[in-house]
């Protein structure tokens, strides 16, 4: 049975990986067609987008009563995307420049929606209310940095309003087919895990946050092996962002739940710690090399160390 497993994880994977070539072709044409940034891209469409198996989870999850495995995969995800996925990025594709003044505004206002849930999950549940103030967050949030990314320039070859609405209609498409894909894995590396008898809450924080922040990895390479720098670098943190608020949010708006509150807020301080730490490291230099993918590399494992030793 569990050859039957390894399999569907890499089904899953070649699945994603070649809907996200399409995915790619689209939110390219969408960016010269219009007068919106691609971090802007990047931190929302491209985010929300490769976020679907997270916010999946937590509908599903929060349905069945598991609010532990919303909590745990969408915390895990964030500390997961913000230290592994941005960390292996420089090695696929070399060094990387970036913009600082959104990554560091983007970094806060993740820290803000982390703290914000650590606060709100402390007792131990997540009712519509809670729900809903992580939901404004995320939008608050989003429009803020919308607001601070001055437009691009649109040359006469821009695509009519049609155009463009049917090539984000096709983005976010094909961006569900990654979801699906990844999907298709979590679930694989959620049985194997399961066969070992890990509790509930790291299962989610640790493989299931792993597999559903495949459709970021495999999105933002090719982001990057097609130029397009500042959509991978804004999903990359949008996705962190939408993993701290709106994939949390979702389930809990339809089924408020419980969750171990002590454990959830370990998590969340930890994911806090990393997102500071990551912040920091691609702002400083405003770039992104191997040197600095590897330290984001080993603040991912030492995440483990931390959370299993507790």
């Amino acid at each position: 049975m569990t050859v039957l497993w390894i399999l569907c994880v890499v089904a899953g994977v070649l699945v994603a990986a070649l809907a996200s070539a399409r995915t790619m072709r689209h939110i390219e044409a969408l960016i010269r067609g219009s007068r919106i940034p691609p971090f802007v891209v990047g931190i929302t469409l491209v985010a929300v987008g490769t976020d679907l198996p997270e916010i999946a989870n937590s509908v599903v999850s929060s349905a069945a009563g598991h609010g532990d495995l919303n909590v745990g995969d969408s915390i895990g995800s964030a500390a997961t995307q913000i230290t592994l996925v941005l960390g292996l990025l420089p090695f696929f594709a070399g060094m990387i420049a970036v913009r600082r003044r959104p990554v560091v505004l983007t970094g806060i206002a993740t820290c803000a929606c982390i703290g914000l849930g650590a606060v709100l999950v402390a007792d131990g549940e997540l009712s519509r209310a809670n729900a809903g103030l992580l939901l404004g967050a995320w939008i608050v949030s989003s429009l803020l940095l919308w607001r601070g990314q001055s437009p691009p320039e649109v040359g006469p070859s821009a695509s009519p309003g049609a155009r463009r609405g049917f090539h984000a209609m096709a983005a976010l498409s094909f961006l569900a087919i990654v979801g699906a894909g990844a999907t298709l894995a979590v679930h694989g590396v959620v049985q194997i895990a399961t066969a070992f008898a890990v509790p509930e809450y790291l299962i989610s924080f640790f493989g299931l946050s792993l597999g559903t922040s495949l459709p970021e990895l495999i999105v933002d390479v090719t982001a990057l092996r097609r130029g397009q720098r500042d959509v991978a670098i804004g999903d990359v943190f949008g996705s962190s962002l939408v993993d701290a608020s709106l994939s949390i949010a979702v389930g809990p708006l339809l089924f408020p739940n419980f969750v171990d509150g002590p454990l959830a807020v370990r998590g969340a301080l930890v994911a806090l710690a990393v997102v500071v730490l990551a912040t920091t490291v691609v702002a400083a230099g405003g770039r992104l090399d191997r040197r600095g993918g590897s330290l984001l590399i080993a603040a991912y494992v030492a995440v483990y160390f931390v959370l299993l030793g507790a």
